[in-house]
């Protein structure tokens, strides 16, 4: 009985064996998991990883939603085809507000999104994604890598199985889109804005009802009337978002949002399971994706503008000055409060604040006075 129990097993393997390698030959991979974010196995003995990234943006929304796109292209490229990521846009496979359960809990392995999104879950999360009268673009990016951003960063997504990295950044911002004129801070009372973050409770005491909602959602809110007014990004994705077929005023500067950095974060055991190699890689096409989306709105938003105020008759606004003296002065106070919330937020504000006030210092003799100089009139 022995004998022939062992025949059988013997037999059963080498069917298997057969099976397996039949399928090889058509297909050229076998699952070793149903679902589409496990591994597979190819027939060069190369594990594949089939992963999902998850954004809360629409998909082919431009900047925002096609550099996600590149990122996973670039990684398949460097990993030579063992990293696989299929990119999902908001509402496509969890809604835009919903990336950081999702990516938590393994619903996908990444997220494109922004971390003020984040902040009634943990307090201190607009220190990294934006703050009113904060830093710009360029300043972030040095102070999450060389200020000691990054530390704090990770340290309080930990808890949450997240490793967060910077994801690309929108510059300076624009203020927004209004259906009626701004000339004095009594002009913001009962306005419905959708404007997210620390921004939206200036506004909101400014005197302004702030409305966080998702992207994919605003132009219909404008178009009937849900909503009078939006802050998105910039006349490039502005553009493309019709924003200007239903408002009649766009307003600057973005004092809400200076330097707005967008997030990649990654499930943490997922991550930390992979090859090293496939972990480097993975950092490295956030870095190519934080540069290349900001890069390509500065080289976009120029072009766009004059679209907008030449072809389509948009009313391009400046705040005026007293508006944007009072919105610091509440702005200010706002983040000093937000700075009590707890011991950790207290850490992040005076390393944020620190490095503020440093980099402004030397900005003032570097940047701020080239470009006053560019501007001196010419013989």
């Amino acid at each position: 009985m022995l004998f022939k129990t062992t025949s059988y097993l013997t037999t059963r393997k080498l069917l298997l064996v057969s099976l397996l390698s039949a399928l090889a030959a058509c297909g050229g991979e076998t699952s070793s998991n149903s679902s589409d974010s496990q591994a597979t196995v190819t027939n060069n003995d190369e594990t594949v990883y089939n992963w999902k990234l998850i954004t809360s943006w629409p998909k082919n929304l431009p900047a925002l939603g096609t550099s996600p796109e590149h990122f996973a292209d670039i990684v398949e490229k460097m990993s030579n085809g063992r990293m696989r990521i299929r990119v999902f846009g908001a509402n496509e496979l969890v809604g835009g507000l919903e990336v950081f359960d999702a990516v938590s809990q393994g619903v996908a392995e990444i997220g494109h999104t922004g971390a003020y999104y984040w902040q009634g879950k943990i307090p201190s999360t607009p220190f990294f994604s934006t703050i009113p009268f904060g830093l710009t673009g360029t300043e972030m990016n040095a102070w999450l890598s060389y200020g000691g951003g990054n530390e704090l960063w990770q340290e309080i997504y930990a808890p949450f199985n997240l490793i967060p990295m910077r994801g690309g950044n929108s510059g300076t911002q624009m203020f927004g889109w209004f259906n009626k004129e701004i000339n004095s801070l009594s002009d913001l009372q009962g306005l419905k804005m959708r404007i997210p973050g620390l921004g939206g409770e200036v506004f909101s005491r400014a005197g302004g009802t702030p409305v966080t909602m998702q992207v994919s959602e605003v132009f219909t809110a404008m178009q009937t009337g849900a909503l009078d007014a939006t802050e998105f990004v910039s006349p490039f994705n502005d553009m493309a978002a019709g924003y200007h077929t239903v408002a009649d005023y766009y307003y600057y500067p973005g004092w809400h949002e200076p330097g707005s950095t967008l997030e990649t974060i990654f499930n943490k055991t997922a991550f930390e399971a992979l090859p090293e190699d496939l972990q480097e890689i993975l950092k490295a096409g956030t870095e190519v994706m934080n540069q290349l989306l900001m890069d390509e709105l500065t080289a976009r938003n120029n072009e766009a503008l004059r679209v907008l105020v030449e072809e389509h008759g948009v009313e391009l606004r400046k705040l005026p000055d007293d508006v944007l003296i009072e919105l610091r002065e509440i702005s200010e106070q706002v983040v000093s409060e937000l700075a009590e919330s707890d011991e950790v937020t207290r850490r992040i504000y005076e390393s944020y604040r620190s490095f503020q006030k440093g980099v402004e210092n030397y900005h003032h003799i570097s940047e701020e006075a080239y470009i006053e100089a560019r501007k001196l009139p010419r013989d």
